[in-house]
């Protein structure tokens, strides 16, 4: 069923932060928490460092109401800069990837950053900013 999540950026500390969240909210991770060195080795893109393979890749935390919060550490060394703006995204998960593209061109179009939806390892992904500067995020996981 289709829902929409928030998504987070942190430089470093998410595993701390969701740790937190899990305490406040009385929650458990709605799956095993994935580590950036879990990423399966993909063709042409850069070697990640020894240092990031810890950090968080992927953690999803029931909060209230159905919404979920989910997170990510930003890997500096690949280019990731936290700033003010860039530490959240409003994640739609639609029902099937012909509403992900219609949402992802709808919301695109004037805007920046964006990434098309398209098969992912684990999933059907894209991400955009829209032209009023809010970040998107379209995921259907497997």
């Amino acid at each position: 069923m289709a829902h929409v999540s928030i998504y987070l950026n942190f430089m470093g500390n998410a595993e701390e932060a969701f740790n937190h969240y899990k305490k406040v909210f009385g929650t458990e991770f709605s799956a095993p928490l994935m580590r950036m060195g879990d990423i399966p080795p993909q063709d042409g893109a850069p070697q990640l460092a020894e240092a990031d393979k810890n950090k968080v890749m992927h953690v999803a935390l029931p909060i209230l109401g159905g919404m979920q919060i989910m997170a990510t550490d930003m890997v500096e060394s690949m280019g990731h800069k936290l700033v003010e703006g860039n530490n959240f995204t409003i994640c739609l998960n639609p029902d099937n990837k012909e509403e992900a593209d219609r949402l992802y061109n709808e919301l695109s179009e004037g805007g920046t950053d964006g990434v098309a939806p398209h098969d992912e390892f684990w999933g059907y992904w894209g991400t955009c900013k829209d032209r009023f500067g809010i970040r998107w995020m379209f995921n259907i996981s497997k």
